[in-house]
Parts: C-alpha cells; sequence; structure tokens
C-alpha cells in the first residue's frame, strides 16, 4: 500500500496519530507538506511565524530521515497537487491530523471527495488536541460552552472514558519512494517571494527556532526545572511579563512552548502526561485553571467553541459574541498596530510583538484592551487579524476567543461567586502558555 501522510500542523513524528495509521500496512510511505498559496501567498502569515513553520519542516525532515524517509514539499493548492501526486506516484490511501478551521475543514472536505473519485483511501485521526474536541461538543450537547467551569464537567467525563496517553515514537518507517515527481525540498525562506523575498533566513530577535527538536527539550528544560518544582508551582497570573529565563533559551517566565502547540511540533498529551508525571512528584501542585494543566485545558476549551459556533472568527453572525457596533478608524489602528499610539507601554509591546513574534499574556491584555474597549473603541476582529499575522503562536481558535475575551464580546457572564468557588481570578484568563 503507497501512502500519502499529509503533515499539515502536527509537525513531529512523537504522539502522531494520523502517522502511526498511515504506516500500518504500509509498503511505500510518501510524508508530505503543502506549500499552499492560501497562506504562503496571502501575505497575512508574518516574516517570523514562516519563517518558524520552514524550520519545523527542516526539523522533520532531519527526524523522517533518521528513521529512513524524507519529507517531500509540493507547492500549490493541495486540492490541485495531491490528486496529481496520488495519480503520478500510485497512491493508495491518505492520511492526515483534522482540523476546526473553517478554511481546513472546506478543504479537507474537497480533497476527501477527490481521493475517493480516485479510489484512494482517507484515514483522518485527531491529534492537535488533548481529546476529540468533536466528542467534547457532543457531551455539551452540541452547544458551545462559554464557561471554564462548565467545560471542565465535559473534559472530566471525556478522560474518565478516554484517558489521555502518548503514542510513542516509531522506531522506524516505511522505505521512501525512488522518487517522486513534482516534489522538491523545504525552500529558503526567500524563494517564497512575496513579503519574504528580503527576509532575512534567521533572527536573533524571534524568541525560538522551529521544531520538534527544539520543542522537546524546551519541555524537558521546564519540567525538570528545580526538580520539577518549578513547573508544580507554576501559577499563570504570577508570571512576569519582564522576567528573563535563567537557562538563557529567551524564555520569559511562562514556558513559550505555545508556538509548539500552534504548529504540532510539541504533542498537548506529550506536555500533559509530563506535567501530570510532575505532578505525582508534588503532590501540593498548582491547580487548574491557572496551573499549567489549566493553561492545556484553556487551550481545549476554546477548540471546543470553536468547532461549535459558526462565524466564531467575526462579530456578525456569531451567537456567543456581543454585537457591539465598534467604532472603524484606520488611522488609529495603523498607530495602534505600528507602535505609534504615543503610550509607551502599548508601543513596547506593539514593537516586541513585531520583532520577536511573542508577548507576555499580561502585554496581550493591555494591548488588546487599549485597542478595543479601553481606548480606541475598535473591533476586536481587526486586532485579532494583527496578531494573527505577527504571532509564533497564532492560532485561529484561541486568538479570536482571546480577543472575544479581552474585548468583553464573549466569557464574561460567568459570576464572580463562580470565579472563586472554582479558583479562578478575573485576571487569569488566558493567552500564551
Amino acid at each position: 500500500m503507497r501512502t500519502v501522510v499529509w503533515f499539515r500542523k502536527g509537525l513531529r513524528l512523537h504522539d502522531n496519530p494520523a502517522l502511526v495509521a498511515a504506516i500500518e500496512g504500509c509498503s511505500t510511505l510518501y510524508p508530505v507538506f503543502c506549500l499552499d498559496p492560501w497562506f504562503v501567498a496571502s501575505g497575512k502569515v508574518g516574516v517570523n511565524r514562516m519563517r518558524f513553520l520552514l524550520e519545523s519542516l527542516r526539523d522533520l525532515d532531519e527526524g523522517l530521515r533518521g528513521l529512513g524517509s524524507q519529507l517531500f514539499v509540493l507547492e500549490g493548492n493541495p486540492k490541485d497537487v495531491l490528486p496529481k501526486a496520488f495519480r503520478e506516484w500510485g497512491v493508495g490511501r491518505l492520511a492526515y491530523e483534522t482540523d476546526i478551521e473553517p478554511y481546513a475543514k472546506a478543504r479537507d472536505t474537497e480533497i476527501n471527495s477527490l481521493a475517493s473519485s480516485m479510489g484512494v483511501e482517507v484515514l483522518t485521526r485527531s491529534g492537535h488536541t488533548l481529546c476529540d474536541v468533536g466528542s467534547l461538543l457532543k457531551r455539551a450537547g452540541a452547544q458551545p460552552t462559554t464557561t471554564y467551569s462548565s467545560f471542565l464537567k465535559h473534559f472530566d467525563s471525556e478522560i474518565r472514558e478516554r484517558p489521555i496517553v502518548a503514542l510513542p515514537r516509531p522506531s522506524r518507517l516505511p522505505p521512501p519512494p525512488g522518487d517522486a515527481p513534482g516534489a522538491r525540498g523545504v525552500p529558503a525562506l526567500r524563494e517564497l517571494g512575496g513579503i519574504y523575498a528580503d527576509a532575512p533566513e534567521t533572527s536573533d530577535r524571534v524568541l525560538c527556532a522551529g521544531g520538534e527538536s527544539a520543542a522537546l527539550e524546551r519541555m524537558r528544560q521546564h519540567v525538570e526545572r528545580r526538580q520539577g518544582a518549578w513547573a508544580a508551582a507554576f501559577e499563570k497570573p504570577q508570571t512576569s511579563p519582564t522576567e528573563l529565563d535563567p537557562f538563557g533559551t529567551k524564555t520569559r517566565s511562562t514556558t513559550a512552548l505555545s508556538p509548539y502547540l500552534k504548529f504540532g511540533c510539541l504533542s498537548p498529551r506529550t506536555f500533559y502526561v509530563a506535567v501530570a508525571d510532575v505532578y505525582a512528584r508534588h503532590p501540593k501542585h498548582a491547580q487548574p485553571p491557572t496551573s499549567l494543566h489549566g493553561q492545556l485545558l484553556w487551550r481545549e476549551f476554546y477548540y471546543v467553541c470553536a468547532l461549535g459556533t459558526p462565524n466564531y472568527d467575526r462579530v456578525a453572525g456569531n451567537r456567543i459574541c456581543k454585537q457591539i457596533e465598534w467604532d472603524d478608524d484606520a488611522q488609529l489602528l495603523a498607530a495602534w498596530r505600528e507602535a505609534r499610539t504615543g503610550y509607551p507601554w502599548i508601543d513596547a509591546a506593539m514593537t516586541q510583538l513585531r520583532e520577536e513574534g511573542w508577548i507576555h499574556h499580561l502585554a496581550r491584555h493591555a494591548v488588546a484592551c487599549f485597542l478595543t474597549r479601553g481606548d480606541l473603541y475598535q473591533s476586536w476582529v481587526k486586532g485579532a487579524e494583527v496578531f494573527d499575522e505577527y504571532l509564533l503562536d497564532a492560532d485561529w481558535a484561541i486568538n479570536h476567543g482571546n480577543w472575544m475575551w479581552l474585548s468583553c464580546s464573549c466569557f464574561r457572564m460567568v459570576k464572580v461567586a463562580s470565579w472563586q468557588r472554582h479558583g479562578w481570578p478575573p485576571r487569569a484568563s488566558p493567552a500564551a502558555i
């Protein structure tokens, strides 16, 4: 069975259910990534994040080669280049990780139809979240849960039936083909053209380098920090936006693992299990929603909300979002985006965002409140678009959820008594792990 495993976000070899499904009964494996013009040519993915992606792809290719395989890069719309590859390579099966984003869902539906018409079997697996978010949504009655405490009840029920486990890294892979017409290696950043043509291949300002290897090493450093005591005691509100890490990896006072989770360089289940091991050694550990486990559960919470909410990334037609008539002032938006507001704290944070691709969650709170309900009264959708361009960890579900939260458009209808009952101070709203 000649099989294509289509990498999209799960850019890793450890705990990769789609990869595991692909290699079962496989004679020849084609690990594929598509450079889709929807992202590459749109100009909406900033230089830092595109660089991080390419670094992650090179690391993935190196890992595949260590197992006797390699990564094949296709350039073009997947609905065009994948069927062509199926024909030319004699492929009988396609495996990939599911995605909840609107573009991805529409794309995958079309790819599935094309594959079926060509007699290509399609295998899909959930791998980007702790649980199958579709199953979590069903537990909520197919309606998005907009309070964290309610979500935890559904999550607890889910993991009682399906405990969180992490799959091992394959020890070997089926051999690669002799050739793969139409495929290439991972390009240099400048080869993508457009806004990337004159961009440097590396930057010493960016918070972290892409790839599974860097992700696993960063996770290891954090869970082993002070023999696990740091991870056990971690509470999001207690972190500082100005603190530098003690071991020289450019980490601030949080883990800075969110870019790796966004691209799937790090499995959320692997991280969850590693933290659970720390908690087992430190019984007096922090609890959700402010603990490290709590941050992973916030991520899950937003994914379930996003899956169950049509028009989640906009105001109009979004049933969980307050229909606020925001102002629309292009000059104010540009001043905020370009760090020209005249407010030093806001402009410093926006400068760091543009140059490093990451800012601490308190800085995210500040600039988001300033743009929306605090000062400029511009739509949170506009802010989310800027974050989506600049952030290394720009995740569709989390980014738009955070912006709704911080603009008071959603997620703030829970009562103070409920906050106190669940140990949830209002200042602990989620941003970056």
